[in-house]
């Protein structure tokens, strides 16, 4: 059933303890058979011949150590229903996705993420900005509340590497010096890090994955991100990833991968194609009494990150939990879908 994917010996289901097998394996592959065809991808991975406990599974979810068909899944993918022949890889010593990050939140609920003498990664709230508009210098920010904790510490200021909207919450980098900065901004150019997103739209986009590929300009004079066509010179191709995960009555959460990051690009993307964010103010859709699910802000969360040490080179990969406001949604959504059975 399952193979070291390095080639070596094979281990004999329920063999060797599962603390061995947690403890001592690196890199695990196991090919899902018939009969374990539609169970979870946590309780398959909690299986004793495996990781031997629900708290391990989610553990190494969480922390990006599981692949499934070689692409990256994360806690929430847990209830994943797992098909004939799908290939699940526990990888438990991967780069970058060790206990070395920092969980340090302030009273508003800014959290560092991770941080060295290069760089830091942070979990932002939603309601807070990345930076400070030219319009309002004085709104409390992510850049602002990092400034002077560096300068508390004798340090200059912090340098951008990318932003993420005043209510989107989730992950952003910060760089410590221009030279990290530059670094990072041309992994950024070159759409080497990975960047997923999860919001809950209206409807069900169909099918349930694919791909959005559109031409956005940005309006400076309304601040607002339009949609334009390829001959445009001033339009800037905007390309996403998605794909559904969990389908409600009438709205559904879908993981979004950004190939490209243009400024409020998933919430335009989205609404171009009648699935407006839940919560969305700017890019609504349709008519208004469509818009009926109450949120206070667009539901989107910059969910996982992962880009290159500028250093080591290493990969490191982190992720942020959904909030306690989309969760609270999922909950009121998931209570209507069964209600209306």
């Amino acid at each position: 059933m399952g193979s070291r994917e390095d080639g070596g010996r094979r281990r004999r289901r329920g063999a060797e303890s599962a603390e061995d097998l947690y403890t001592e394996t690196r890199r695990l592959l196991w090919t899902v058979d018939q009969p374990e065809a539609g169970i979870r991808l946590d309780k398959f991975l909690a299986d004793p011949a495996r990781l031997g406990s629900r708290g391990r599974a989610a553990e190494a979810l969480a922390r990006g150590k599981v692949i499934v068909n070689d692409a990256d899944v994360s806690s929430i993918d847990a209830g994943r229903r797992l098909a004939p022949g799908d290939r699940v890889r526990l990888w438990l010593d991967r780069p970058g996705t060790s206990r070395r990050r920092l969980q340090i939140a302030d009273a508003d609920g800014l959290s560092t993420i991770y941080e060295d003498d290069l760089l830091i990664v942070l979990n932002k709230p939603a309601g807070l900005l990345t930076v400070p508009l030219a319009r309002r210098s004085d709104a409390p920010s992510v850049y602002g509340r990092i400034e002077d904790r560096l300068r508390s510490h004798g340090r200059r200021r912090p340098f951008v590497v990318h932003r993420i909207d005043r209510d989107t919450s989730g992950l952003v980098i910060f760089a410590k010096d221009a030279a990290t900065q530059a670094a990072l901004k041309n992994q950024f150019r070159r759409r080497e890090p990975e960047r997923v997103y999860l919001a809950i739209v209206y409807g069900q986009p169909a099918p349930s994955s694919g791909t959005w590929r559109d031409h956005l300009v940005w309006d400076e004079d309304a601040s607002i991100q339009k949609a334009s066509h390829p001959r445009d010179p001033r339009a800037k191709e905007a390309i996403s990833t998605y794909q559904v995960i969990e389908s409600f009555r009438d709205a559904a959460l879908v993981e979004i991968r950004l190939e490209t990051g243009k400024r409020n690009q998933i919430r335009l993307q989205a609404r171009l194609r009648g699935h407006t964010l839940v919560g969305e103010q700017r890019y609504t859709y349709g008519p208004d009494h469509l818009r009926s699910i109450a949120f206070a802000r667009q539901a989107l969360h910059a969910h996982r990150l992962a880009f290159k040490h500028p250093r080591t080179g290493e990969t490191l990969r982190f992720e942020a939990p959904l909030p306690a406001d989309m969760r609270e949604l999922l909950s009121r959504l998931r209570r209507s879908a069964r209600d209306s059975e």
